[in-house]
């Protein structure tokens, strides 16, 4: 229980502070950054370096895709 709120309060720290990137122009970069970040976390959450490097992976991935340009979350 206490791993898991850890994780949870790692996942929002990292989240404000990657807000305050999302002005710098890139918003692909920013969302692939911020993917990785909270898919590690997820994984670490989840299980093992396994789970951990294949949710920053995916994550990773999930964050480029939803910030493309002409993507609906990023009109």
């Amino acid at each position: 229980m206490k791993t898991k709120f850890i994780a949870a309060a790692l996942t929002a720290a990292s989240l404000m502070g990657l807000g305050g990137c999302a002005s710098m122009g890139d918003r692909q970069t920013v969302g692939t950054v911020g993917g990785a970040v909270v898919g590690g976390l997820v994984g670490s959450a989840i299980g093992g370096t396994g789970a951990t490097i294949l949710g920053a992976g995916a994550g990773a991935l999930a964050g480029n895709q939803l910030t493309k340009p002409g993507h609906a979350l990023n009109r």
